[in-house]
């Protein structure tokens, strides 16, 4: 199914803590690209990442249809939300699932009344997603750029 070609049904559904090791190899799948742009590849050190990151209470699958297409993690912190995970499995990128994900995060975040911060790879082209979609970056790491979006105003 080629999500371009269709107004596709999104859904979100819980993730478990059972499905660690599928949510490993969907980020791996996704960022092994910029990865190795960078020469930082290393699929042990991006399993442990997200081990040490993944907060399955906060995390939520991105379904396509009937599809699990990726996942995101926006979990509480004491000065807003948190997106710490955010992955669209390249085969289904490019087509404007994120944005549909984001517009869904933006209502919770805004319904709340909370910034969303994040940090994203340098060189990575999510850095230019997330500034088309009003992250306006507040730092830089040795390897990571970081974004924070204000909650909209409500009507």
């Amino acid at each position: 199914m080629n999500p371009a070609q269709s107004p596709s049904r999104l859904t979100f559904t819980p993730v478990a803590a059972t499905e660690f090791e599928a949510m490993a190899e969907l980020r791996t799948a996704a960022m092994r690209p910029s990865l190795e742009q960078l020469g930082r590849f290393d699929p042990v050190r991006a399993r442990e990442r997200l081990l040490n990151s993944f907060f399955p209470e906060y995390s939520k699958h991105i379904i396509l249809e009937d599809k699990k297409v990726g996942f995101y993690t926006l979990r509480p912190t004491p000065g807003g939300l948190r997106l710490d995970h955010f992955y669209i499995h390249p085969d289904f990128q490019g087509h404007g699932i994120g944005a549909r994900v984001l517009a869904e995060i933006f209502r919770e975040a805004d319904a709340a009344a909370l910034p969303i911060v994040l940090g994203a790879l340098k060189q990575s082209t999510s850095n230019r997603f997330y500034q088309r979609h009003g992250f306006i970056q507040t730092d830089e790491g040795e390897w990571d750029i970081y974004y924070r979006r204000a909650p909209s105003p409500r009507p």
